[in-house]
């Protein structure tokens, strides 16, 4: 799972770089408002971790922006105001959940993984589509209730077109998610991926729609 933190300060940004990793996440950094251009490809991340007082500007104006653009990537809001109109205000403008510093970590991890759930409609910790049981923080996968053997990258697969259960993911967009900090997977390499996971949890399941993507049958 793939990360953008918006936080200028270098001690926490680097604290939460850090424990995310050691938590399986990969992450991107950036301190200001201005280091957020247009090039950056919001589908990319799974959730934004973004601190309301930044150098150049509010990050309530980034929040607002961003869901007027109808962005909808989940959103943590990091703040050192602990009022309650400003959780108001930040919930009210889109955000997804609301941490006030200083907080632990392990809170914000938990925060994180709840949003996730709730944007792949997931009730519980342990995902369910159809006959697929998926346990993200496990890395397991059960189908029908035996245990299915996936390597990394199928599984980092599954779980990404789990996200999106029943939408249909970009081949490009993809191909990115596997390898967020790098070149993205070519596509032979990632036909090869899907061609195994279906073997492995039924072709039916992943529908190919031509020149467009793929989708994870709910």
């Amino acid at each position: 799972m793939h990360l953008l933190i918006i936080e200028d300060d270098f001690d926490l940004g680097m604290a939460l770089q850090q424990a995310l990793k050691s938590e399986g996440f990969t992450s991107e950094w950036l301190r200001r408002i201005a280091d957020v251009s247009n090039a950056i490809n919001m589908a990319d991340y799974a959730c934004v971790l973004l601190d309301l007082t930044l150098p150049d500007g509010s990050g309530f104006d980034l929040l607002r922006r961003w869901r007027k653009q109808e962005l909808t990537v989940p959103i943590i809001v990091m703040t050192a105001r602990d009022g309650l109109q400003d959780r108001l205000d930040g919930l009210d403008g889109g955000a997804d959940d609301f941490v006030v510093k200083p907080f632990a970590v392990a809170e914000l991890i938990s925060r994180i993984r709840a949003v996730q759930r709730r944007y792949a409609q997931q009730s519980s910790e342990v995902w369910r589509i159809g006959e697929l049981e998926i346990h993200p923080r496990r890395h397991l996968v059960q189908l029908s209730g035996e245990p299915v053997e996936l390597s990394r990258r199928e599984f980092q697969l599954l779980q990404e077109l789990a996200r999106d259960a029943g939408s249909v993911v970009a081949k490009g967009a993809l191909s990115q998610r596997l390898e967020p900090l790098g070149d993205p997977v070519d596509f032979a390499t990632l036909e090869v991926h899907l061609s195994n996971l279906r073997r492995k949890i039924g072709a039916e399941r992943i529908r190919t729609l031509r020149g467009i993507g793929y989708m994870l049958v709910k």
